[in-house]
């Protein structure tokens, strides 16, 4: 049971952060095991998908800042929907190794 409302409070603080963009053109593409994948449809905005980590979104929901983080995430997606055609939480240059990256991509 704990798990189920885990993956419940991590799918809510995805549609939190995602909430910021259009609900008409972002829908869930998939959810895995890993991650949450977000495909966006909008003829305005560059951005195609977004990728939220389930490890990154549980960390994020223990954490003390975790409303400041939230608000910066979300200004962040905001303005990456113009510019880049992929979105990751975290981001890649941040993230704890391909190895997981790659297991993501191939399960999706």
């Amino acid at each position: 049971m704990k798990t189920t409302i885990k993956k419940m409070d991590e799918t809510k603080l995805a549609a939190e952060i995602v909430g910021v963009l259009d609900p008409a053109v972002v829908r869930v593409c998939s959810e895995v095991r890993d991650a949450i994948r977000y495909a966006v449809r909008g003829k305005s905005l560059k951005l195609r998908s977004i990728l939220l980590r389930r490890d990154a979104l549980r960390r994020l929901l223990t954490d003390p800042a975790r409303d400041v983080k939230i608000e910066y995430l979300k200004r962040d997606l905001v303005r990456a929907a113009m510019h880049r055609i992929e979105y990751r939480y975290p981001h890649a240059a941040s993230s704890r190794s391909d190895c997981d990256e790659q297991a993501i991509e191939a399960a999706i």
